[in-house]
């Protein structure tokens, strides 16, 4: 039974990649045909012992945002006698702007305590200006493992462009769940999450997921200012990360088409609220050099809603697969036009996005999941194989 050990976030702490790796493994331990021994070495904030859910142990043992604390991984690979598969969730706020990690996994290699080791890069950075030591400590990282998976056409070129070799990258598109509330009536899921039922009037925009600058929230605003004869809903859902973006968003809420869930949203809160929408709303703007894809987006996908959102990094699977339902980022105008054709032209809306409902569905964490395992067992095959010649 291969061993494979994760070290990344994990619930409770409120991450996206913790999140992430709980779909993971989940789906992992959940292949019908190749059973996985697996372990997260996550955070000081993950729940601690066995996921019952996912069936995989967790052993908290690194602190986020402390280089001094990623040491601790080197001390629990040797007291579980190293692994066979050694896989990094990386974002740059769980590891620290350092060479930290990069000093962790060549001790890890010296050390032999993994026979393979693979990052998966949330992000990508681009050599603009000011970004240059992040792509100098991303380099490092990616000489010291077997294989680096990206989530995006655009992450994988750009590394190709900066030298790394065709053969150390794979592209696994980030994994999908097809929600399971999409049969409970509006009612009900309302109730689940606290709204007043009778507040949501007209068509029901949601916009998940943490509330901060760069989600756009205040372009939104602007457009709903040009929308005032429409009849909708806007729910915006999420912990708040930055307290400007809240002050405008009650400020909007006093107008009657705004409800706010100022609060961490779990995983089946979050498929409740897209559930109950009639369409979702991302009005993103990404920083320049920064390639990543949005993990509420998939969410948003895997409920087969209209989708609208910008012509950014994060949603570049939203334009390759209806490019009429983007927009370009800090436009509030077009954003206001893109709604009312929405609200006009809802049915036809629907039927366009099937191209992106097929997305999903070819995107599922299972399919994923299996594409993982099979870059797993043909990285050790390969590394037997070179151990013999």
């Amino acid at each position: 039974m291969p061993r494979v050990v994760l070290v990344s976030t994990y619930p409770p702490t409120h991450c996206g990649v913790a999140e992430y790796t709980r779909f993971l493994v989940t789906s992992l331990r959940s292949l019908p045909y190749r059973k996985l021994e697996i372990k997260v070495i996550g955070d000081e904030g993950s729940m601690s012992g066995t996921d019952s859910e996912a069936g995989v142990e967790i052993i908290p043992t690194f602190r986020v945002g402390c280089a001094d604390s990623l040491s601790r991984v080197i001390d629990v690979l040797t007291e579980i006698d190293g692994t066979d598969i050694l896989h990094i969730q990386h974002e740059y706020d769980i590891y620290t702007l350092s060479h930290a990690l990069e000093s962790v996994l060549e001790e890890v290699r010296d050390e032999r305590l993994a026979k393979v080791v693979v990052i998966t890069l949330h992000t990508v950075y681009t050599p603009v200006r000011g970004l240059e030591s992040r792509v100098e400590i991303q380099r490092g990282l990616i000489e010291q493992v077997d294989a680096v998976i990206v989530h995006s056409i655009q992450q994988e070129f750009e590394l190709y462009t900066q030298g790394v070799p065709p053969r150390k990258v794979y592209r696994i598109p980030h994994g999908t769940l097809i929600n399971p509330y999409l049969h409970y009536s509006r009612r009900f899921l309302s109730e689940k999450l606290g709204i007043p039922f009778e507040r949501l009037r007209g068509i029901v925009l949601t916009v998940p997921g943490f509330v901060r600058k760069d989600k756009g929230l205040d372009i939104l605003i602007q457009a709903l200012s040009k929308l005032k004869d429409l009849k909708l809903t806007v729910v915006v859902a999420g912990e708040v990360r930055d307290r400007e973006v809240k002050k405008h968003i009650e400020e909007a809420t006093r107008e009657g088409k705004m409800i706010m869930i100022e609060r961490y949203l779990s995983n089946d809160e979050l498929l409740m609220l897209v559930a109950l929408s009639d369409a979702i709303v991302l009005p993103y703007r990404d920083a320049p050099g920064i390639l990543s894809v949005s993990g509420i987006l998939h969410i948003s996908m895997g409920s087969l809603k209209p989708l609208l959102g910008s012509r950014v990094p994060r949603l570049v699977e939203l334009y390759q697969n209806a490019p009429r339902l983007t927009f370009r980022p800090e436009e509030p105008e077009e954003l206001a036009q893109k709604i009312r054709w929405l609200v006009k032209n809802y049915d036809y809306t629907i039927a366009y996005a099937s191209a992106l409902y097929s997305y999903a569905v070819r995107t599922q964490w299972l399919r994923m999941a299996r594409r993982h395992l099979s870059l797993y067992l043909e990285l050790v095959k390969d590394k037997v194989e070179g151990k013999q010649a």
